[in-house]
């Protein structure tokens, strides 16, 4: 089966192919399946899911430990797409983050699950406005996109007083890239770069390959610290979209990083926020997940203790010991799972827990200051011309186009 979502506007239509979202179907099924799009509930896991559809439970057990792993990954309140003969489950895609999904598929008598691919399209805009009420309110009322606006402040925070300097009538200019799935915003959006008009002075902010925001002169911004949470002899397993499995032939996303250390080995909190889970989470055993600030939350997982005074709505500081390394739930042996999450995507915890380095220097900075010489002539244009100037975006109708077909080889 296969839905295609697209605009009706003849500019959008070279994007269709990109919209293809698919269902791969096997066997033949009525024609009078229907599709339904539902919201994942705050508390539902795979195997509640599993009971609720009726789909055995030894197809649960029967997953591999990997593949239960990534079942504790779905996210409260993402959209998933299930579809039905009757009430019979014939497949459902779950997400797991931005760039993956759990198919879950009817196949004879038997069911069976595995890690795909997301199918989406990214789109590039270029968005400018005067100031009226707050920067995040005329963001979210110009754009309806509320991730952008927090997005764009949290890229100021430490650069810029709010309060106090921004006024009625400044302006700011944003290019950012939004995916786009089945014709909605998807996941959080990526500013490439900004400016915003402070008593007639542009601050520029420029995101650079590393994922942080350098000025014009590639000193960086970014204020906020993560640390590594222990003390490890290696890393055991690396984050990874995408990793073929030796034995079982087919690429499994891996949406956090393995520390490999002793039994008891302290772990200590990465940053300051609040406890929101500590307790037993399905396949990760004894796991804590703390709220930073900047949309930031970190998972930890595989725990052998937890500490006592480490429970929902306790805030941490960023060191403190919040348990110790083990092998609990379903690990093959002792080490931290460690998972960070941006915005609820899941982010390479790698390229995230430190600042590398406070500028940029050497081919790296000359490459950074060309881009960025760009990016300002580009921000500088959109200023002049008002782009899309307290005119909301306008919103299109969009068409699903629903089909079944046996032979759909999207899953190869």
């Amino acid at each position: 089966m296969r839905i295609i979502k697209g605009f009706k506007t003849a500019k959008y239509f070279k994007n269709t192919l990109k919209f293809w979202f698919a269902f791969g179907v096997f066997g033949t099924f009525s024609h009078a399946a229907t599709l339904q799009e539902s919201k994942w509930e705050q508390g539902q896991t795979l195997l509640t899911f599993f009971e609720k559809n009726a789909v055995p439970l030894k197809t649960y057990y029967e997953l591999a430990p990997e593949d239960k792993e990534l079942a504790d990954e779905i996210i409260s309140g993402s959209t998933y797409y299930t579809l039905y003969d009757d009430s019979t489950l014939l497949q459902a895609l779950i997400p797991i983050n931005e760039n993956s999904q759990l198919h879950v598929f009817k196949q004879g008598d038997k069911y069976g699950m595995r890690a795909i691919p997301i199918v989406y399209f990214s789109k590039e805009h270029t968005i400018s406005l005067s100031v009226s009420n707050s920067l995040y309110n005329d963001i979210t009322r110009l754009t309806g996109d509320s991730f952008l606006a927090s997005d764009f402040i949290q890229a100021y925070k430490g650069s810029v007083d709010f309060r106090k300097e921004v006024r009625k009538g400044d302006q700011l200019a944003i290019i950012y890239e939004r995916k786009y799935r089945l014709g909605k915003n998807f996941g959080a959006p990526n500013i490439k770069a900004s400016t915003l008009r402070v008593s007639n002075n542009n601050r520029y902010v420029i995101r650079h390959e590393d994922g942080h925001f350098y000025d014009l002169k590639g000193n960086n911004l970014t204020k906020y610290l993560l640390t590594v949470p222990l003390q490890y002899k290696r890393i055991s397993s690396h984050f990874s979209m995408g990793r073929k499995h030796p034995i079982l032939g087919y690429k499994r996303p891996h949406l956090g990083t393995d520390y490999a250390a002793p039994r008891h080995t302290p772990i200590r909190a990465a940053g300051n926020g609040r406890v929101l889970f500590a307790g037993t989470k399905g396949g990760y055993g004894k796991t804590v997940i703390i709220q930073h600030d900047n949309g930031y939350r970190t998972l930890y997982a595989h725990m052998h203790k937890i500490e006592r005074k480490i429970r929902t709505g306790t805030q941490v500081k960023q060191g403190r010991k919040i348990g110790t390394v083990g092998s609990t739930g379903l690990s093959t042996g002792p080490h931290l799972h460690f998972g960070l999450y941006k915005n609820g995507n899941a982010v390479n915890p790698i390229k995230h827990l430190k600042v590398a380095q406070s500028k940029l220097q050497g081919k790296e900075k000359e490459s950074f200051l060309i881009s960025a010489k760009n990016y300002k002539e580009a921000l500088n244009t959109a200023l002049r011309e008002d782009r899309l100037q307290n005119i909301p975006f306008k919103r299109v109708k969009n068409d699903y186009i629903v089909y079944l077909s046996k032979d759909d080889k999207n899953l190869n």
